[in-house]
């Protein structure tokens, strides 16, 4: 151990990874687990982008590709921001990456240096944390209870910038929590930005296409920050291509040609197969996403009807994504044999040991009264896995 660098050694592993790892030696073991950690959506990819990769294939593009992207690729993300999102990003704006975390990551890099504070609202998906850390950035938190479904208001932020601040970085709609900042909502926060030029934005907008509310709005919208906010976006969440590894930015021309040179020197292109099945996924048919989103609607019904029937589970409301993100409070100093809750990571240790449930503790979003529970499972698993916490709760007194 002590010939690692101090760089990984002070790297937490991704919570949802290392739950999604023990759900499958459970299951190796005999145990039979639900799991409600993972945010993958379990519809197969559409037909018409798996076939797209398969030309792909036989049309040869199997050699290196540009590092931001293949032209038409990138012409048609820009294309993509101008219809869903009323924003001008031109293809040399745009680089597409391993993934939304990896443009993640790239951003980071580049922007952040030691002693940068780095505003996240919490809840906070776990790797922004990490990618911080790694950037040697200092994190500063907003908190945000499920009273207000977990958004923090112009006020906090305010109070949070700093003349050290670097970067402000959310997501909408969010993980771990569903909720979504309004056109009103993000407005305001927009207001207190524009008395700071100092302070960059990102934007994480991965789960764009599944939000409940009608109408998805960018804080990139308002033209007083558009050169300092980067959109994130990708093909994961939308369409069921999570495997597929493909996520990209639209940013002011400078920061998108400093992510195209960290890139270059860490992974290059991404994937040429995913790109071409991403330029299906753009431009195709949306069906089969509208259908998806309206399955994951009425699979928040239903999970959030299930919780509000367990004692002292309080759940907030999500507009988007397909997580929830209840308040268990209630069960913090409770016990049952030989188990005693003292924190979430107990609750949700308990849960898949006792439930075989798998859930998320809310700690690693930056919130220890909390779990995560994500709804991209069946109507079925649902009931039978909420059944099942409702029922190991129930021992604890």
């Amino acid at each position: 151990m002590h010939f690692l660098s101090h760089r990984i050694q002070q790297l937490a592993e991704s919570e949802t990874l290392q739950t999604a790892r023990l759900s499958r030696e459970l299951r190796a073991q005999g145990f039979d687990i639900i799991d409600l950690s993972l945010g993958e959506p379990d519809f197969p990819t559409p037909a018409h982008i798996c076939e797209a990769a398969k030309r792909a294939i036989d049309e040869g593009y199997t050699h290196y590709p540009p590092v931001a992207g293949y032209a038409e690729l990138r012409q048609a993300i820009s294309e993509k921001f101008k219809r869903d999102n009323g924003l001008d990003f031109s293809p040399d704006q745009i680089v597409v990456s391993t993934g939304a975390k990896q443009a993640l990551a790239n951003i980071m890099l580049v922007l952040i240096n030691e002693g940068d504070e780095v505003i996240l609202p919490a809840p906070y998906w776990v790797s922004y944390r990490e990618m911080v850390k790694l950037a040697q950035g200092t994190m500063v938190t907003i908190p945000t209870e499920v009273n207000n479904n977990f958004k923090i208001t112009p006020e906090q932020l305010e109070q949070a910038i700093t003349a050290r601040t670097k970067v402000f970085c959310f997501s909408s709609p969010c993980n771990p929590t569903g909720s979504v900042y309004s056109r009103e909502e993000l407005a305001t926060l927009a207001e207190v930005f524009a008395r700071y030029p100092h302070v960059f934005i990102i934007s994480d907008e991965i789960y764009e296409y599944i939000s409940f509310t009608g109408t998805h709005y960018s804080i990139a919208q308002f033209e007083q920050l558009q050169d300092r906010v980067v959109v994130v976006n990708g093909v994961s969440k939308a369409y069921a291509m999570t495997g597929w590894r493909l996520g990209y930015i639209g940013a002011p021309l400078w920061l998108a040609r400093a992510c195209d040179k960290m890139q270059g020197q860490i992974t290059s292109g991404a994937n040429t197969i995913a790109q071409r099945a991403a330029l299906a996924a753009l431009t195709g048919d949306q069906t089969e996403t509208r259908q998806m989103c309206e399955a994951f609607r009425r699979r928040r019904d239903l999970i959030i009807s299930l919780l509000r029937n367990i004692p002292g589970v309080i759940p907030n409301q999500p507009e988007g994504a397909f997580y929830v993100f209840p308040d268990i409070s209630y069960y913090i100093g409770k016990r049952y044999d030989h188990w005693h809750i003292t924190t979430a990571d107990v609750l949700a240790d308990y849960l898949i040991r006792q439930a075989q449930v798998a859930v998320v503790t809310g700690k690693a979003f930056g919130n220890d009264h909390c779990i995560r529970i994500s709804y991209a499972a069946s109507e079925d698993k649902i009931r039978l896995g909420i059944q099942r916490m409702a029922d190991a709760l129930a021992r604890l007194h």
